[in-house]
């Protein structure tokens, strides 16, 4: 039974991929900071639910505490680490950039040395969308340049793909990172649009549409991207003979090192969404349009052939089917 460390487990994504893992025979450890950032009760009850399973193992703490994850990773001896744990959220890297600082950077070098040390078969680690900042040639490509980040979160986030890439060349670690594209679904974050706008819709208080609707994401439903994650831990980067690597194939040439999308590479509007969302509560929204927030673009969309080309998947939920499934979730949690 191979053996997972998935940091973040009490968050959204995490708590989805850890279920993912246990129901397919893994032994799954999860490591949490439980910060505040949002409802630490939403943390707890998805920590409660996975603790129900014989094979997973929980332990709390910041990733940025090195004794202390030191300790959690001796202990487990991972075959293979996923890193998702990491100060999320775009618009509150503007109020409070140095905790991306310290989760994102810091924490990230730590997870990284205890790869390095135990040597585990594959780390794994999230990146995201938001990396490709100013880019306006869609859709975005792996092998695009990512230079232009728009935010510290983003420019956390791009760090941590360069760290990874040099703990890959040094130590022959091999390492995926993933770019997440608008993540979506049930047990979701309250910070997060399809939270804030069913719950403001459903209690008749007006939902913030920035850049006056006219903003596309490639809302990608939780499930897809966590059965991308699982399959992706098998598709283990090698480094290149020669230093030779396939046109389209985000590999490096001088490490076992490869960035892959996860997302539906499809471009919804946002206004689409939102009727998406009046649809499923059968009610509509008071609609407060305003101008572009700093630090947001105006548009995302994956392409994702690679995640295709390595593992056989494409992710395919309708964003209607998976809004729906999230309002589903949140009345009968919330009860409204």
């Amino acid at each position: 039974m191979s053996r997972i460390l998935v940091t973040g487990t009490a968050g959204f994504i995490g708590f989805h991929l850890a279920r993912l893992l246990l129901a397919e025979g893994f032994r799954v450890h999860g490591h949490d900071g439980m910060t505040d950032y949002y409802d630490v009760r939403l943390k707890q009850r998805r920590h409660a639910m996975l603790l129900q399973d014989a094979n997973f193992s929980a332990s709390e703490g910041m990733i940025e505490d090195q004794a202390h994850f030191d300790r959690v990773a001796d202990d487990f001896r991972p075959d293979v680490i996923v890193h998702l744990a990491a100060q999320a959220g775009v618009r509150y890297s503007l109020e409070n950039p140095r905790a991306y600082l310290d989760s994102n950077v810091i924490g990230t070098f730590n997870v990284m040395e205890a790869a390095r040390r135990l040597a585990v078969r594959h780390l794994l680690m999230a990146s995201t969308s938001s990396v490709y900042g100013a880019n306006e040639e869609m859709p975005f490509r792996e092998t695009d340049k990512a230079d232009t980040p728009l935010t510290i979160y983003a420019a956390t986030k791009k760090a941590t793909e360069a760290m990874g890439h040099s703990y890959a060349h040094l130590w022959n670690l091999p390492v995926t990172m993933f770019r997440f594209f608008t993540v979506y679904g049930p047990w979701g974050r309250p910070d997060m649009a399809l939270f804030k706008f069913v719950d403001a819709i459903l209690d008749g208080r007006p939902i913030d549409i920035y850049n006056h609707g006219e903003m596309y994401r490639d809302f990608t439903y939780v499930e897809d991207l966590v059965r991308g994650i699982r399959l992706l831990i098998d598709a283990v980067p090698v480094r290149p003979d020669g230093g030779v690597v396939e046109e389209g194939d985000s590999l490096s040439p001088a490490a076992p090192w490869r960035v892959v999308n996860i997302g539906n590479s499809e471009k919804v509007r946002l206004l689409d969404f939102v009727e998406a969302i009046e649809d499923s509560l059968g009610r509509k929204a008071v609609r407060n349009y305003m101008d572009m927030q700093k630090g947001d673009v105006p548009a995302t969309w994956a392409d994702a052939q690679l995640l295709h080309r390595l593992t056989g998947y494409r992710p395919q939920t309708d964003v209607r089917e998976g809004v729906a499934r999230f309002v589903e979730w949140f009345r009968e949690y919330y009860g409204k």
